[in-house]
């Protein structure tokens, strides 16, 4: 997992949370000469003191369980991450087998959503008896180490095998990240034999893929076990007796099946192909989803790199998708591995405000449905009201290709009122005032970031000026972050477009390091000569 060095301030309350969490953490001090301690000592007297917590009598265990708080909880959880330093870094990666690293920064609000992740699993896998040590690295104090260990954002997981490092390719939730950790440590398939432990895996894993082999080998088994060992992020569990099967999907009807199980509504689904790898793990990625993905921070590159590349997102407040939760998943239940469904809080800046930028809407709290084809890289919007048959035939016409791709414009202006010498154009006009013009067109793509945006813009206006006694040409600006079209693809600003009367789909483009001088020239030369060749 891997982000870039931005700090930010928007979620200034995980921050807080995550440093209360690293003051619990283990604290291995390099600096201090007297601390002459074996880092594997310390940790396995701090193993050793979980173990006596979890031996306490009934009586005493009730009475200090009642006591516990939330926060002694998660302290017990980061007790057994080792904390990695300048001194113990090598010698920890060196001397142990496996070992799951989170390269972290103190102020990375990525870092501390997962932080308490990472200290649930490292919990969750210590009881599983894993063999995998669970350790952290401060990157931002600790950055040699962090270098030698190419640790380059924030954060980073990477699983060390005997010395070698392998990038973290699961989920970043505490159960995947111990599925993660178990599938590439030797456990890639949990074996139910009885109904206990059918109950057991139940109460554990909210997603798993469940197989049922009358013997467990045989081509089918094989394939079987390979999609678990190239799978990175769900649970796979075999049985062999139909009857402990169905405790974990009800209607499996015969032996080598194959089936995933989810948390929602559309709970069960058989795969019913041929056992191949590649099928199998096909099936998956367009079956692991719910029908309602909620997008978040953690899960955002899954979502990005499902192979359903059409993907519908719905920006609502939490209480108004509450209301619409059902009836969208009854859309959605109709486009399974067609359409991918996802929601965003439009609440939440971080997440909503991407993804409504590109369409002009970061300002919009009401409902909104936009899709996007991922393929294509193409944009589109509902542009009526957000009611399910609307959505339904919003996707209709995604699937079948008769939805108009969407352009962001601003409002069209009233040039005319405004007296403008340089007209100004957006999405909406592009068409009527550029390219059916019978006029030549002098056009200006700008931003309002861009730097050197406001020279090129002044001397638009001398020329637009100098040229106020020409009727065949007009001169014209556009915001490019504000206002698109299909025939304005436009990579760095300001840019100048000469569209000459006769000839729009070629325009010339002309270099705005030129003076006024220069410029005046070239426009002179080829609307006067091109008015002379006419005559």
């Amino acid at each position: 997992m891997l982000f870039s060095k931005n700090p930010t301030s928007r979620f200034l309350l995980l921050t807080l949370t995550f440093v209360l969490l690293l003051s619990f953490s283990i604290n291995i001090n390099a600096s201090d000469p007297t601390n002459s301690e074996d880092d594997s000592d310390d940790l396995e007297q701090l193993l050793a003191l979980d173990e006596q917590e979890d031996q306490l009598p009934e009586d005493q265990d009730q009475e200090s369980s009642s006591r516990f708080s939330e926060a002694e909880v998660l302290s017990k959880a980061q007790r057994i991450v080792l904390e990695l330093n300048s001194d113990n870094s090598k010698r920890v990666i060196d001397e142990n087998e496996f070992v799951l690293l989170l390269g972290y920064a103190p102020w990375c609000v990525r870092s501390a959503e997962l932080m308490p992740q990472f200290a649930e699993a490292a919990t969750s896998l210590k009881e599983l008896g894993s063999p995998v040590l669970m350790a952290k690295l401060d990157a931002e104090r600790y950055p040699k180490v962090a270098s030698l260990l190419d640790i380059k954002g924030f954060p980073t997981l990477l699983l060390f095998v005997n010395g070698t490092s392998l990038a973290y390719t699961g989920g970043f939730s505490a159960e995947e990240i111990v599925i993660w950790a178990r599938k590439k440590t030797g456990v890639p398939v949990i074996r139910i034999n009885t109904v206990t432990e059918a109950e057991d895996f139940l109460k554990k894993h909210h997603m798993f893929v469940i197989g049922l082999f009358e013997k467990f080998e045989g081509s089918d088994y094989k394939a079987f076990i390979k999609a678990a060992m190239s799978d990175n992020e769900i649970q796979f569990a075999e049985a062999s007796n139909i009857e402990v099967a169905k405790l974990l999907y009800p209607d499996i009807r015969a032996t080598n099946f194959l089936g995933i199980v989810k948390s929602e509504p559309e709970r069960y689904t058989a795969y019913d192909g041929t056992f191949e790898m590649e099928n199998i793990l096909q099936f998956l990625d367009y079956n692991k989803f719910p029908l309602v993905t909620k997008l978040t921070e953690l899960n955002s590159v899954r979502v990005y790199s499902s192979p359903v590349k059409l993907q519908v997102y719905v920006f609502a407040k939490a209480d108004d998708f509450k209301t619409l939760l059902e009836p969208l998943q009854d859309v959605a239940r109709k486009f399974i591995t067609k359409l991918m469904f996802i929601y965003i809080d439009i609440v939440d800046e971080n997440l909503a405000k991407p993804f409504l930028t590109l369409f002009g809407l970061e300002e919009s709290k009401n409902t909104l449905v936009t899709a996007f084809d991922n393929k294509g890289s193409s944009k589109y919007l509902l542009q009526s009201d957000p009611t399910p048959s609307n959505i339904e035939e919003f996707c209709s016409g995604l699937l079948h290709g008769s939805i108009s791709t969407y352009f962001k414009s601003q409002p069209i202006p009233d040039n005319v009122r405004n007296n403008a010498s340089v007209l100004a154009v957006v999405g909406k006009t592009f068409d009527d005032l550029v390219l059916n013009s019978p006029k030549n067109v002098l056009l200006e793509v700008y931003t309002p970031w861009c730097i050197n945006c406001e020279t090129t813009s002044k001397q638009v206006e001398k020329l637009a000026k100098h040229f106020k006694g020409l009727d065949s040409l007009i001169f014209a600006k556009i915001d490019a972050s504000a206002n698109e079209h299909p025939k304005l693809q436009v990579d760095d600003y300001p840019s100048l477009f000469l569209y000459k009367a006769g000839d729009k789909d070629n325009p010339i483009k002309l270099s705005t390091k030129s003076g006024s001088k220069e410029l005046a020239a070239f426009i002179n030369k080829q609307v006067r000569q091109a008015a002379k060749d006419e005559l």
